[in-house]
This record gives structure tokens, C-alpha cells and sequence, in this order.
């Protein structure tokens, strides 16, 4: 199980990740444009409440509709994600475990033996890259660390074995 990041330390929720299955997630980015396109800030909360109220307007107007069958099911692009580099935000993973308000950083360690700690604001900010031309990082992952400006891309942490907060 060496692809199984385990999320430890002072947080509420001990988490295991498998970056293995995140290429299916719809949070994932594709790190090819995602420093390159310009950002635009969302409001999750506000995201949130402009689907919810468009659904409820659609169900008013059209009535209640069944769960998507194979036929209406959203497509995946096959293409895009046998040859794409993606990554995932830490932010997800650390928004579940639960951080302890007493924890001051979060520390990431390595298989070598080596750790790379960050406060809890800066953690918030990494991103985790979990596949590279379509492929998954077996040699030097599971997943490598990437700043969130993009600074350290062709030079990411590497080997990744766990994650402790503190």
C-alpha cells in the first residue's frame, strides 16, 4: 500500500489518502493550464446556493426529475484524462480531517526520512500532483507538493508518505 497517504496528528478525522481514484474526482485540476489561465475566486458557499436555487427553479417549472441513467450521465474525456497532469488541492483533505485549532503547521513526510513543515494558512494553499502525461507517479510519488503559485513546478517535493499535523 505505498500510494495510501495517511492523514495523522491533531486533527479530529484520521484520514487515509489514495490518490489512485482521484482522477475520477471533479475537483481535480489540470496543472498543464492551471497557472498559465488567469484565477477567478469562488465562493464555495455561493456557488452552492446558485445551483441549489437553480434546481429548484427547473423542479418548479418542470417538475421533479430521476437520477441520471447511463444514457444522460455526464461524460468523462477519456482523451483528456489518458494524457493530462492533474493535481488536487490539499485544502479538500484538510477540510475533512478537521485541523485542531490548536495545531500551529502541517508537516509532510517523506519516504526518505526527510519532512517539509508549513504553517496551516500555507498548507491550505499546496497542491497535490498525482499524475503526470495520464500517467500516476509510481517512481517518486504517489503524489508530489506544488506551491499554490506555481513556483516550485519543475521542482516539486517528492515521495510523499504522510502527512502530520501538529
Amino acid at each position: 500500500m505505498e500510494s495510501i497517504i495517511p492523514i495523522k496528528g491533531k486533527v479530529k478525522y484520521k484520514l487515509t489518502l489514495d490518490p489512485s481514484v482521484w482522477i475520477f474526482d471533479d475537483r481535480r485540476i489540470d496543472l498543464k493550464t492551471y497557472f498559465t489561465k488567469p484565477k477567478e475566486e469562488e465562493n464555495e458557499d455561493l456557488k452552492y446556493l446558485f445551483k441549489m436555487g437553480e434546481h429548484w427553479s427547473r423542479e418548479i417549472m418542470e417538475g421533479a426529475t430521476f437520477p441520471p441513467t447511463l444514457k444522460t450521465e455526464r461524460k468523462f474525456d477519456r482523451k483528456g484524462m489518458e494524457t493530462g497532469t492533474f493535481g488536487m488541492e490539499i485544502k479538500y483533505f484538510l477540510n475533512n480531517a478537521e485541523i485542531e485549532e490548536d495545531a500551529t503547521k502541517v508537516v509532510f513526510e517523506c519516504k526518505d526520512g526527510t519532512e517539509h513543515a508549513f504553517s496551516i494558512d500555507e498548507a491550505y494553499t499546496l497542491i497535490f500532483k498525482y499524475s503526470q502525461d495520464g500517467k500516476p507517479l509510481t517512481e517518486d510519488g504517489p503524489v508530489h507538493i506544488i506551491f499554490g503559485d506555481g513556483s516550485n513546478l519543475d521542482n516539486p517535493i517528492k515521495n510523499i508518505a504522510a502527512i502530520r499535523v501538529e
